[in-house]
């Protein structure tokens, strides 16, 4: 297990560029399996979950091109769906909760599919009620067998279109259930959709395969089966997790910076938030930056109420950001309250927050109040252990902003979503030291 040891207290300044999006690149990724044709992808981040997801696609037989260090040809011309059968294939799906998007591709052209359950964060219950269930309702068949090593085999032999309503708008739930339609007989509706920028991208990337979707990045799409897709080429968003995470950072550490290539159209509310925290950006191009600020103070609501930052289903406000948006009001002037709807553990990190002198009541698994502390006293440096991606990237930015030296184990949560979080830094003035 590797650790990082944070000296903190320094302002940064420089550029930084935010990686490839991971969240779309685990749907982009499970997509190549749709067509026997190469699929060029390009921005794909060097992170765990992303490289885990490459090596499974190579273990099924799926030819990979390395063209640069972000960029892959993929070719699905030859799957060994015997991999499927194995312990190794059982054991790598587990570990990996985006393996779940292999089953929908593998419906689509091969009429059949097997998954264990998979692996993830432990952020929570995250069921996947919304993929099975969207799959039954195209008509696949499925099967689970506890003395078969946890395997749920699916038959979809004849999937045909449907109208449906997700429970939830689930966004790994959408996107596997339109790469299953996609090659479904007849027409496939799905109301209640999630329409993140990433699902929005993977439609568009299909309509280039020979799909036919309409209403993307709306609620509602409307799937019109084909009969076989082809290749395309494919350049993934820049992760709108990092450039939150960044400006988050940029506050915590009085830091001067730039973040490089943001898509900031694609952005949706995130800039609005933290600039609800009172912190400064300008927006120059596709280029955010961000000056050193000594203080920036919470706005309050219209009524002179405290601000509630709360997430919802796109085009609300990312989950995955509310770790960053908590960590960044410690040293903010003001009071917010955090409150996470989505997973019920996300927030059981702040323990170490509070240990390291910030001022936060946890009301419930659910809802933080932070009192911001307007840099009258600095965080201390302490021990602690990353949980969960975004948690450990919250830990890191508190540890960058405090007095003396931290250390948090278990990175490889950290390295799961953030591609060489440690040399980008420090490149731009941190010292972090991987152990």
């Amino acid at each position: 297990m590797a650790s990082f040891k944070i000296a903190g207290g320094h302002s940064l300044k420089g550029e930084i560029t935010p990686q490839g999006a991971k969240n779309e690149a685990l749907q982009i990724l499970c997509a190549v399996l749709l067509t026997k044709e190469p699929v060029t992808i390009h921005n794909i981040p060097n992170i765990r979950d992303v490289n885990q997801l490459i090596d499974l696609l190579g273990d099924l037989g799926v030819k990979r091109t390395r063209l640069s260090d972000s960029s892959i040809r993929f070719e699905a011309s030859d799957v060994n769906l015997e991999f499927m059968e194995t312990e190794m294939y059982r054991q790598k799906a587990a570990a990996l909760r985006g393996s779940v998007m292999l089953l929908g591709p593998m419906l689509a052209r091969f009429k059949k599919g097997r998954i264990p359950r998979p692996g993830g964060d432990k952020i929570g219950r995250r069921r996947l009620d919304t993929h099975f269930l969207g799959f039954e309702r195209l008509g696949a068949k499925f099967e689970y067998d506890a003395n078969d090593g946890g395997f749920y085999q699916v038959d979809a032999s004849g999937l045909k279109g449907v109208y449906m309503l997700l429970d939830e708008a689930s966004v790994t739930g959408t996107a596997n259930i339109v790469m299953a339609a996609v090659m479904a007989e007849g027409v496939t509706t799905i109301y209640n959709a999630a329409c993140e920028p990433y699902l929005q991208q993977l439609c568009k990337m299909l309509n280039r395969m020979g799909a036919k979707i309409s209403g993307v990045g709306s609620n509602l799409l409307s799937i019109e089966g084909v009969s076989e897709l082809f290749g395309t080429e494919h350049t993934m968003l820049p992760d709108m997790i990092e450039i939150g995470s960044f400006i988050g950072l940029a506050a915590m550490t009085k830091s001067e910076i730039t973040i490089k290539n943001c898509s900031v159209p694609d952005l949706g509310v995130i800039p609005g938030v933290f600039q609800k925290l009172g912190i400064q950006m300008e927006f120059r191009g596709d280029d955010i930056f961000i000056p050193s600020q000594e203080h920036y103070e919470v706005e309050s609501f219209i009524d002179g109420s405290m601000l509630v930052v709360a997430d919802a289903p796109w085009p609300g406000f990312t989950p995955d950001l509310l770790s960053i948006v908590l960590v960044t009001a410690i040293q903010a002037k003001g009071t917010v309250l955090i409150h996470q709807k989505m997973f019920e553990s996300r927030l059981f990190f702040v323990d170490k927050l509070i240990e390291m002198g910030a001022q936060i009541i946890l009301c419930d698994p659910h809802r933080a109040t932070v009192v911001g502390l307007n840099r009258a006293t600095q965080l201390r440096g302490i021990r602690m252990t990353s949980p969960d991606i975004r948690a450990g990237v919250s830990l890191l930015i508190a540890a960058l902003s405090a007095k003396g030296v931290s250390i948090i184990d278990n990175i490889e949560q950290i390295d799961r979503g953030y591609q060489n979080i440690d040399t980008r830094l420090n490149a731009i003035g941190a010292d972090i030291v991987r152990l």
